[in-house]
């Protein structure tokens, strides 16, 4: 479920379609598993794969960053498995700067307006 690896955020900003909110940006792009083969991923098919970037200027604490990246991860784990009609697509979450470290339901409401808006899920 995870990117890694600098050919495939190469590969996302090259050719993504980009989505913008006020707190995050989308990329979404066109999974190419023939890139994942270097890191010797068991089974490289065309699923959906997802990677979160929260930059130092929305908080200085990792421990925050992680959090945030740990509440969006929740999210799309209970909300994918349930419905189960997602693309096989590769997407990047860019968190802008912005206060919003306390408040989860703003953060988690623009979540899922990109979600719909990306036609991640439908």
């Amino acid at each position: 479920m995870r990117l890694k690896g600098h050919r495939t955020f190469n590969y996302i900003h090259r050719n993504s379609t980009i989505y913008h909110g006020k707190l995050m940006t989308f990329k979404v792009a066109r999974s190419n598993p023939e890139i994942l083969l270097s890191h010797k991923l068991t089974n490289p098919s065309n699923k959906f794969r997802i990677a979160i970037a929260i930059s130092k200027k929305v908080s200085k604490k990792a421990v925050e960053r992680n959090k945030l990246k740990r509440i969006l991860q929740d999210w799309l784990l209970t909300n994918i498995q349930k419905i189960n009609n997602h693309k096989p697509c590769w997407l990047l979450v860019n968190l802008k700067f912005g206060d919003f470290c306390n408040d989860k339901s703003k953060l988690l409401e623009e979540f899922q307006n990109l979600m719909f808006k990306s036609r991640l899920i439908k």
